[in-house]
């Protein structure tokens, strides 16, 4: 049986912060609290530019909050779940947006 990646806060940010980043034109998030702020200033940018996605990037920002504050260990990892389920989209937007630059 294959090893499943544990997910968390500081592995999604390391996955995702550099694209992210790029859409929110700041340097890479490396704290939950900037990292969900680059995901809120780059669903702006990505609805400037009409890519679709930016609903799965709110919600994954949510996720992390929550699971940042989330002080239950089964909860914490089902928001984190959420979170990278929905940050998955996140590639594809930032290549996108890449695309038109």
């Amino acid at each position: 049986m294959p090893a499943t990646k544990t997910v968390t806060v500081e592995s999604l940010i390391a996955e995702y912060a550099d694209g992210i980043a790029f859409a929110a034109e700041e340097q890479p998030a490396t704290t939950v609290d900037d990292f969900v702020a680059q995901l809120r200033d780059a669903v702006r940018t990505f609805e400037l530019a009409g890519i679709n996605g930016t609903e799965e990037l709110e919600d994954a920002a949510t996720y992390l909050v929550d699971a940042n504050e989330s002080t239950d260990s089964n909860g914490r990892t089902a928001y984190l779940m959420l979170a990278a389920r929905n940050l998955a989209y996140a590639v594809d937007m930032v290549s996108e947006l890449r695309e038109m630059v």
